[in-house]
């Protein structure tokens, strides 16, 4: 019958009992199923981790252009690992570290929560942040319905009737320029 239809015969279920067989194109079969496993592959995220050092002595300027960074990646989809390196007699105060990565805590905000707490290891402290998917969806939704009601507001704004005009805003005045003074010419009179 296969043979009739130019098709192949292909066993389905070999362990079955009697072993289910079917008529199909096979080629096409394995065409399909890898483009499938294909189209699975590239649906799938790949979560790579991303580093952020920060120092102990750090600004206000470069921490601020630090968590600039590490909020994008977490919106990107990354974990992030906050390490902070310790140099010298700053070994001594790793209390100053600790207020460092609470600091990125507080600054990364409801996005990102915290896979693994600060310890550290060696000269360093690590901690490691991943994305908080339920959080990012809720803020995105929050600024929509912002942005929906800012502009159903601005809307409502622009189809009041024109009545309320003031009549001095009817037709625009045009005022003289004013005189100028004449200036003293104190060029060459000496």
């Amino acid at each position: 019958m296969a043979r009739g239809l130019d098709l192949d015969l292909v066993e389905v279920a070999p362990m079955a009992n009697p072993p289910v067989c079917r008529i199909m194109d096979y080629g096409k079969f394995r065409y399909e199923e890898a483009q499938k496993a294909k189209e699975a592959r590239r649906k799938t995220t790949h979560v790579t981790v991303k580093e952020v050092k920060f120092r102990p002595k750090i600004g206000k300027g470069d921490f601020d252009t630090k968590m600039r960074h590490l909020i994008e990646f977490i919106e990107e989809g990354h974990k992030v690992k906050v390490t902070l390196q310790f140099r010298g007699r700053e070994m001594a105060h790793p209390e100053l570290g600790r207020k460092i990565l609470d600091d990125v805590i507080q600054a990364a905000g409801p996005i990102a929560k915290v896979e693994n707490q600060a310890r550290m290891e060696g000269r360093s402290m690590s901690l490691v942040l991943s994305p908080d998917k339920q959080a990012q969806e809720a803020l995105k939704k929050a600024a929509e319905e912002a942005e929906r009601k800012a502009a159903a507001e601005a809307n409502a704004e622009s189809e009041e009737p024109a009545d309320d005009v003031d009549a001095t805003e009817e037709a625009p005045t045009e005022e003289a320029p004013p005189e100028e003074a004449p200036s003293e010419d104190v060029s060459g009179d000496e």
